[in-house]
């Protein structure tokens, strides 16, 4: 009896650390092509952050949540965007943006255990943002 436990167990274990495998638009987005009307944007979250759900904001408009090991790739129109974390997470940037450019930024959340308090919010160079990008899975898309 025991033995039969101990192997579904060990599969329900096994499986429940299952990598899902990675979105649609994940392989094109990791490309970084630039788009010539709109700027993109890649929000990205590191691997090592602790295990918050962080939903965000862009323009004042929910977009998605990021996770760590995340990223969300924004398609907006040259301009001023306001990227910020929402509810108890005030952090915020606001990025002046240019048409055909790529931008990277990284999310820095804080909290107690299980509890996301806040967000910071980077502009980072872009070989650290597409090594990010590149190890991260796409949670979202947004295109305006």
């Amino acid at each position: 009896m025991w033995h039969r436990l101990s192997i579904a167990a060990l599969l329900f274990a096994l499986t429940a650390c299952a990598q899902l495998p990675p979105p649609p638009g994940d392989a094109a987005a990791k490309r970084f092509e630039t788009v010539p009307d709109r700027a993109v944007i890649y929000l990205v979250r590191h691997p090592l952050e602790p295990d918050f759900v962080a939903p965000v904001l862009l323009d004042d408009q929910m977009i998605g949540s990021t996770y760590r090991g995340t990223y969300i790739r924004i398609v907006v129109p040259g301009g001023t965007h306001r990227i910020a974390g929402f509810a108890v997470d005030s952090g915020l940037i606001v990025l002046q943006v240019q048409p055909g450019q790529i931008y990277f930024i990284s999310q820095r959340t804080f909290g107690r255990p299980r509890s996301l308090s806040g967000s910071s919010f980077q502009l980072v160079d872009a070989q650290f943002g597409r090594s990010m990008v590149l190890g991260g899975t796409m949670t979202s898309e947004v295109v305006q």
